[in-house]
């Protein structure tokens, strides 16, 4: 621990974000006897579910899965009013737990953290923030999330649009009206997919331009029943055991036969069962169809053909149907209904993908040769995700070495937590782990477990660094890859791939081996005495012993 523990510039370890993952790592450092900076630069707690207010936001896993599972009394003692939680009850949660453990003293709200230079002779990180402070820490931590860097496309004359502008993913705190107002939406991901039936119930007439159609699921949301409740509460700890070694780190239902080994009359009625179930368990149908394309061609015609069902207006439904990317590689949505929505008076589809918007006007929009007038234009137009947020601090590491430039192809990573050159600075849930690709609430558990655990490992061994060597991260990084190849994911220009975002390099940044595997793979680093890692000593006691 820091020898100057009494000096608020000078600390053990430095959190930014105070999400899921900082109140987690604030809970464990903090009774580990860790002094502590945390920065936050929202005012509150709740990470994602603090930015993401927008009309219709919702977890896409069911709530009594999206949740802690540190504390058994935290988790027998709350309730979810839903089967699938609405962000207001997700925000609230998060600050029950900020409060119930004491966590929001360590927080400094409205403060963003700008630079990160790693101190080669002092062995530590020399932290600065939007308020001029300068912090030295000995363990730096990004727990800054994998969508929190809010992407607005580049278009022609958006400063001059007279009217208001929104994006989903930061949205204003108090309710916005919409009443009887003409809105824009841009995009159909998963912000537009659920807020889109929710600003047509508002709206005087809503426009939404698709650029991309999506794969979208009901989700067949209901209130929560005593009984489904008390069926998790009772079992609890063995079922949080059983969701550690699932591939998405949540119990769902998944078939052991592939798509193509039963009849089509059979495949039909497994697709059609799971449609009713609702949620993503669809994708858990049959085990093969994120891996062979024939299979996932199955899933995605039975969908295509529910949305025809579902839309009154053939060439509306057909412009809704994907066709462009395999089920699943893309973000899989959840809606509470999405379709239906088109089958509504005052809303109106714009398909962009070859006629791509020209330009924002001072009362609305051009595209596809059409002048449109807004009040309101709403950007669903995502995040850039995995990267963005960790590039939006000025980290440098061993020798000065900027992380963009290190990932300037692309993020290097051992085991989506550390990069070589960046000595005791970890990533929560960071690219090449499973991170969003999993149950989020159970692989930032994972990762912060990991975090506090090598750090005491340091403290018992008297360790000052750690750090990942590089042939450690280059077989990382290429398993990461060859994994996701064995796989259809790569077929999709998703933001998995970086593809949303001009000039991004493109490769699969989160890794798809399962939560479980990774967990073990993690297990079995630290079992063989952190395979791959290097410990050194403390560089200014080593430098005075000379």
């Amino acid at each position: 621990m820091s020898q100057d523990k009494g000096s608020q510039n000078s600390v053990d370890v430095v959190i930014v974000g105070a999400g899921f993952s900082g109140l987690y790592l604030i809970h464990r450092l903090r009774n580990e006897g860790y002094s502590l900076r945390v920065f936050e630069r929202g005012d509150g707690v709740g990470g994602t579910w603090y930015w993401n207010r927008y009309p219709g936001a919702r977890c896409d896993v069911e709530s009594m899965q999206y949740s802690y599972s540190f504390d058994e009394q935290l988790q027998q003692d709350w309730h979810w009013p839903e089967k699938f939680s609405a962000q207001p009850d997700i925000l609230e949660y998060a600050n029950h737990v900020a409060d119930r453990f004491d966590l929001r003293k360590e927080i400094e709200f409205e403060t963003a953290v700008t630079a990160a230079n790693f101190d080669e002779a002092a062995g530590r990180w020399r932290v600065e923030t939007d308020k001029g402070e300068k912090v030295s820490a000995r363990f730096f931590i990004m727990a800054t999330g994998c969508i929190s860097t809010a992407q607005i496309p580049d278009i022609a004359g958006l400063s001059s649009y007279q009217g208001n502008t929104y994006h989903t993913g930061k949205w204003p705190h108090e309710k916005v009206d919409f009443t009887g107002q003409r809105i824009a939406v841009i995009g159909t991901g998963s912000s537009g997919i659920q807020a889109i039936p929710v600003l047509a119930e508002e709206a005087a007439h809503l426009t939404v331009f698709q650029r991309t159609a999506n794969y979208s699921l009901p989700a067949q949301n209901m209130t929560m029943t005593p009984e489904y409740e008390g069926e998790w509460k009772d079992d609890y700890r063995a079922r949080r055991m059983e969701m550690r070694n699932t591939p998405q780190g949540s119990l769902k239902d998944l078939n052991d036969e592939p798509a193509l080994a039963v009849s089509e009359d059979r495949r039909r009625e497994v697709y059609t069962e799971r449609w009713a179930t609702g949620g993503a368990t669809l994708l858990g149908a049959f085990n093969n169809l994120l891996i062979d394309q024939e299979s996932n061609d199955t899933a995605a015609a039975f969908v295509r053909q529910q949305i025809r069902k579902t839309v009154k207006d053939p060439a509306t439904a057909e412009l809704l149907c994907p066709k462009d990317h395999p089920i699943g590689t893309k973000r899989i949505c959840i809606d509470s209904g999405y379709y239906q929505t088109f089958n509504r008076d005052n809303v109106e589809l714009v398909d962009i993908k070859k006629s791509p918007i020209e330009r924002i006007t001072a009362t609305g929009l051009i595209a596809n040769g059409r002048a449109f007038e807004f009040d309101s234009i709403v950007f669903a137009t995502g995040f850039d995700a995995m990267t963005g947020t960790l590039f939006n601090v000025d980290i440098r590491g061993r020798g000065d070495q900027a992380l963009k430039d290190k990932w300037y192809a692309g993020p290097r990573t051992y085991l989506g937590l550390m990069s070589e050159a960046f000595p005791n600075m970890f990533m929560i849930t960071g690219p090449g782990s499973p991170s969003v690709k999993g149950n989020m609430l159970n692989s930032l558990e994972q990762h912060v477990d990991f975090v506090t655990d090598s750090i005491l490992h340091m403290r018992e061994r008297g360790f000052a660094l750690m750090e990942p060597t590089r042939e450690a991260e280059d077989d990382w990084v290429d398993h990461v890859q060859e994994t996701a190849n064995r796989t259809l994911f790569p077929r999709a220009n998703s933001w998995y791939m970086g593809a949303n975002i001009p000039g991004k390099p493109r490769l699969f940044m989160p890794y798809i081996g399962g939560v479980g595997r990774y967990r073990q793979i993690c297990e079995e680093k630290v079992e063989s005495g952190y395979e791959g890692f290097r410990f050194d000593a403390d560089p200014a006691q080593a430098a005075a012993a000379e």
